[in-house]
């Protein structure tokens, strides 16, 4: 059986991850309160931020943009989005 979580972006008992996505205690209190389903959600954002805004990720100060969208975006705070992105339709 899966190990779950109480994800902190959905309120709710939900799968989650197989291991930390980061060392360190950052990685260890993703690991402990976030679900694999939020985690997916917030690399497809991450990816949608550093494509369109052109983010470096050699840049210190991109990561700690990133960084600062990631707690925002699994605190169900508002984030930065992608400008002009529209979604494919269903």
């Amino acid at each position: 059986m899966s190990r779950t979580v109480l994800c902190r972006k959905y309120n709710e008992e939900l799968e989650g991850l197989d291991m930390p996505p980061m060392p360190g205690k950052k990685g260890e209190e993703i690991y402990k309160t976030v679900s694999k389903k939020a985690w997916q959600e917030w690399q497809s954002q991450q990816t949608m931020l550093i494509n369109e805004k052109h983010l470096n990720m050699m840049d210190p100060n991109s990561r700690k943009y990133l960084q600062a969208q990631m707690e925002r975006f699994l605190s169900n705070e508002p984030f930065d989005k992608a400008e002009g992105y529209v979604p494919p339709e269903k």
